[in-house]
């Protein structure tokens, strides 16, 4: 299956992926600033990304904690979600997400 990122300057960056996988993992994999410094475990919001709308109901409802530490993300939007949070599934093939402008990978620095 493929996930089409696009990247902070608005460059999409095409991934593959499989049913099961996590968007945080495909994203880093793709080499996209998403550090994800919590490991997955929803106690920072570095891997947050933008959905794109007609994608965004595909998705299973975030959690209230989910919601909680989107509120720490800068430019969050209506669509906003944690990349650590999202499990692939093969009816998400093809999906497109946004990496905000100002996220930074902190490894890579």
């Amino acid at each position: 299956m493929k996930v089409t990122f696009m990247d902070p300057r608005g460059n999409a960056v095409e991934a593959a992926a499989e049913a099961g996988d996590n968007l945080l993992r495909v994203g880093q994999a793709a080499e996209l600033p998403l550090e994800g410094t919590c490991e997955g475990q929803m106690a920072c919001s570095t891997c947050h990304v933008v959905v794109a709308e007609d994608w965004f109901d595909k998705l299973t409802e975030a959690s209230e904690e989910e919601e909680d530490m989107l509120d720490f993300a800068a430019g969050v939007r209506r669509t906003s979600r944690l990349s650590c949070q999202i499990d692939l599934t093969s009816e998400l093939d093809g999906l497109t997400v946004s990496v905000p402008a100002d996220s930074a990978d902190a490894r890579k620095m």
